[in-house]
């Protein structure tokens, strides 16, 4: 599995290998070696799966905070997705900034987002799939996150957004939400 980092700490994308005969593919998304160096002392506490309908479709931007906040790992394995991974722990040398990948079912590539980071995507194609780890237990009490369509960050999603949840649609801008929430990963692990 080849580890490459991004121009944000933390952030990181993963190539496993893919294994491909006259019957379709193998791959192994995860091992005890790759696992101990992503996660360090934590655990997977949970895997969800999301199945995305319509291209332009955007889960997001969300994250949960401490002592909840989560480390996720994402792939996707049906479709295409556009994922984006926004640095917002107050303090950081990257804060308010933001990477993005592409996932497919065919490039097995996977993101790592580090706790104190919010996380949406894009749907490319119908039915996109994804499958992601997570490093703590959802916690309602504990999810926020911030409006896709923020003018702080600017996140240029490759589709015109549509179909947002009522609760997405809901979330603060940037400004909104830095007026009562402190943003940081002390106490996580």
């Amino acid at each position: 599995m080849e580890i490459r980092n991004t121009d944000i700490e933390g952030v990181r994308i993963l190539t496993p290998d893919c294994f491909q005969d006259h019957r379709g593919t193998f791959t192994k998304l995860f091992g005890t070696p790759e696992l101990h160096q992503l996660l360090g002392a934590r655990t997977i506490r949970q895997a969800n799966r999301s199945v995305t309908r319509s291209p332009g479709m955007v889960r997001g931007i969300h994250y949960q905070l401490p002592p909840y906040a989560e480390l996720k790992i994402v792939t996707c394995l049906r479709g295409r997705v556009f994922d984006v991974a926004v640095d917002l722990r107050k303090g950081s040398n990257t804060f308010l900034k933001w990477t993005t990948i592409e996932l497919t079912s065919e490039n097995c590539r996977m993101i790592v987002i580090p706790e104190g980071f919010g996380h949406g995507i894009q749907a490319l194609e119908p039915n996109s799939e994804i499958l992601y780890l997570c490093t703590a237990d959802y916690v309602p009490a504990y999810e926020t996150g911030v409006r896709y369509d923020d003018s702080t960050l600017r996140v240029k999603w490759p589709l015109e957004p549509q179909l947002l949840s009522e609760r997405d649609l809901a979330l603060p801008t940037i400004d909104a939400h830095y007026e009562g929430i402190p943003l940081s990963t002390e106490g996580c692990t």
